[in-house]
C-alpha cells in the first residue's frame, strides 16, 4: 500500500524515505505521532500531507521493522 505514498530519492533529504512529492519524512511522521500530536494536527501543519499519506508511513515503517534485526534495549539497574 505504502509504495504508492513513499519514495526514496537519494536526491531528495538524502535519500530518507519521504512521502511524495514532499520533502516530509517518514521519520519527521512517526517523531509527530510518538510526541502525541494527532493525525489532523499533522494535517493541520502539513497542507501537502493526506491522510492515507500518513497511514502509508506508518505501514512503511512496519514494514521497514520486519526486515531488520531489532535487539531488545537493556534494562536499566536503578
Amino acid at each position: 500500500m505504502y509504495q504508492q505514498y513513499i519514495q526514496s530519492n537519494p536526491q531528495i533529504m538524502m535519500g530518507k524515505p519521504t512521502v511524495k512529492g514532499t520533502r516530509i519524512t517518514v521519520e519527521l511522521i512517526l517523531e509527530k505521532l510518538a510526541a502525541g500530536e494527532t493525525v489532523d494536527q499533522l494535517l493541520e501543519a502539513h497542507p501537502r500531507l493526506t491522510r492515507p499519506a500518513i497511514y502509508a508511513a506508518l505501514s512503511f515503517a512496519a514494514e521497514a521493522l520486519k526486515a531488520d534485526v531489532i535487539y531488545p534495549v537493556p534494562e536499566q539497574v536503578a
